[in-house]
């Protein structure tokens, strides 16, 4: 297949890239995808599958430049693709990244799935729902699947902490009571070959470990595993200095399971999250 990741140059999309262009044809592009709409009409030129990742990274400090990107590299961006793809006579098959921040803040003992259709309140649920709303419009087999917190070394939130923990400043944050929703880097490219073996799938998919803890239980396992304390309290209140409203990413949770993939027979190599972070740290993926 020729497969466009738009996107492409953080975390998931270089994942995506190496993984993928074993067997298929891949061209990756970043921010510059969007730098005008001619540019993109001739990207998205006889594709068999387009793949949307494009989105500004959210854990950072937000004002309301920042907020306004944010929503930009998602919203925006999907209606320039939508453009694009309404010139082309053969359309080619799309999927979505979205995010799990569309789900009211819950328990980890009260896990919402895809059945849940009410969306949470604030920037990041308004977000996702628009995010989705344009994702949707731009194929009628759609599909879109919403990311849990990727572990990986190579990037994203994991990459972040290993230093601090490694220090031995590990500890909970914001009392480490909040649900943390996950997955492995390795498990979210499965899925995605699954879904490029499965050209029937569209709509919304979890795409989490079926098995979400506590950001207390995440970081006890992960200074257990580096051999380190885990003692150091991050108050809310630090947070809030230091990321602004961006600060609810890190003290809200969400507890969510892919009960539609789970259904389809579709297997996580690592459901449990030691000998996921085991598995990340060990072989450096």
């Amino acid at each position: 297949m020729k497969i466009l990741i738009l996107g492409g140059t953080g975390l998931i999309g270089g994942a995506l890239e190496r993984h993928l262009s074993t067997d298929h044809e891949v061209e990756c592009v970043g921010r510059s995808a969007f730098v005008s709409q001619d540019v993109l009409n001739k990207l998205v030129q006889d594709r068999d599958l387009i793949i949307k990742l494009s989105g500004a990274n959210i854990v950072k400090r937000w004002n309301s430049a920042y907020k306004q990107e944010i929503w930009d590299s998602r919203i925006v961006t999907g209606k320039q693709l939508k453009t694009s793809l309404d010139l082309l006579k053969s359309k080619p098959r799309i999927i979505c990244a979205s995010a799990v921040g569309f789900y009211p803040e819950s328990s980890c003992d009260k896990p919402f799935d895809e059945s849940y259709k009410h969306p949470g309140t604030g920037f990041l649920s308004d977000l996702v729902v628009a995010w989705e709303k344009h994702s949707k419009n731009l194929s009628k087999d759609v599909l879109i699947f919403r990311f849990g917190v990727v572990l990986s070394v190579k990037g994203g939130a994991l990459s972040q902490m290993l230093l601090p923990f490694k220090l031995g400043f590990g500890g909970p944050v914001a009392g480490g009571k909040q649900c943390f929703s996950w997955v492995h880097v390795d498990d979210l490219l499965k899925a995605f070959s699954y879904a490029i073996e499965h050209p029937d799938l569209q709509g919304v998919f979890n795409l989490t470990s079926p098995n979400p803890v506590t950001q207390g239980q995440f970081g006890k396992t992960l200074a257990s595993l580096l051999h380190r304390p885990f003692l150091l309290p991050l108050f809310k209140w630090q947070i809030k200095l230091l990321f602004g409203e961006g600060s609810q990413v890190l003290t809200q949770g969400v507890s969510v399971i892919p009960t539609k993939l789970l259904q389809l027979g579709f297997k996580f190599d690592y459901a449990e999250v030691r000998s996921a972070l085991k598995d990340v740290i060990n072989n450096k993926k």
